[in-house]
């Protein structure tokens, strides 16, 4: 089992930023290909005010400040020198996306806005591959699963059909921090009773469903991967894992995952039968050059796995 495909988490959440300019970014993606990634994806083009390229719509409807350099164009000519596809991460406006004070048609016209400004701007890249929503759920939480069907259909529809992304959590323990009294164990018939629905629903404008796999114990991953790879067998949905490389077992956020654990995930996901791995995200969490000096061990370990697989 091999990571394909990591997230470009430039406009962050909780991830604190490396200060990377093209020499740096320049490097990771050689890093990336080195160990045979073959697709990035940018998690989101903007978060409320900070956003990744020259957005006339975002400047002007959403106050955002006017960015310093063009991550867009700049992470497509590094996808186009090191042969890897692009996926376009969609604009969110508001940290807490499932709070019932937001107005999600209004999100959605907005968003398809940005998208269609964006097409127009850089679709005609070479690579720029497909498109990823940036709204993550654990659970069936129906008015984004709509803007999933509503963005996911009219991205593919301005782009001739290419593929839409999602990458969903799962509601089990590790969802929370280890602290959190509110945190409990994945409750798997509601996980797969919700996610029948889910995919029954957005089938047909969303293509790939990569589950973050770090929500739940690493005993439970087996079994639930399993549910997940038939629940997208069954809706014509492609299966992917999400392997995140960070540790998620610490009582703070987030350093690089031990290289036993990510194994033991890959190792799961292998199981299941599901054929593509993504990371969330090489460059913080796997890369030689982050700034956490474990990740450019766990990269490490990573290459020696890789020479026992493929020698």
């Amino acid at each position: 089992m091999r990571i394909t495909a990591t997230f470009l988490d430039e406009i962050s959440t909780d991830i604190p930023h490396q200060n990377w300019g093209y020499a740096e970014w320049d490097l990771d993606f050689q890093a990336m290909q080195r160990i045979g990634i073959n697709t990035v994806v940018m998690i989101r083009c903007g978060l409320e005010r900070f956003i990744t390229y020259p957005s006339k719509i975002m400047v002007a409807e959403c106050g955002a400040y006017l960015p310093p350099v063009d991550l867009v164009d700049m992470f497509l000519e590094l996808a186009e020198k090191y042969g890897m596809r692009f996926f376009f991460g969609t604009y969110v406006g508001h940290r807490e996306w499932c709070d019932g004070g937001i107005d999600y048609k209004k999100e959605v016209d907005l968003d398809k806005r940005i998208v269609n400004e964006a097409w127009g701007l850089y679709g005609h890249r070479k690579a720029f591959k497909g498109w990823y929503l940036s709204k993550e759920i654990s659970v069936n939480v129906k008015p984004i699963v709509h803007e999933f069907v509503e963005l996911g259909r009219f991205c593919k529809e301005i782009s001739g059909n290419l593929p839409v992304m999602i990458s969903p959590g799962m509601l089990g323990r590790k969802a929370w921090l280890p602290t959190d009294k509110d945190a409990h164990d994945l409750d798997f018939e509601r996980h797969y009773r919700e996610w029948d629905e889910i995919m029954g629903t957005i089938a047909g404008n969303v293509d790939i469903v990569a589950f973050q796999d770090g929500h739940v114990h690493f005993w439970e991953l087996p079994e639930v991967l399993k549910i997940n790879k038939a629940l997208a067998d069954k809706h014509g949905l492609d299966c992917w894992t999400n392997s995140e490389t960070f540790d998620r077992d610490m009582p703070f956020r987030f350093p690089p995952i031990k290289w036993e654990k990510l194994l033991l995930k890959l190792k799961a996901a292998e199981a299941a039968g599901i054929k593509n791995t993504m990371t969330f995200e090489f460059s913080h969490f796997m890369s030689p050059n982050s700034f956490w000096p474990q990740a450019g061990n766990l990269y490490n370990r990573y290459r020696e796995y890789l020479l026992t697989v493929n020698p």
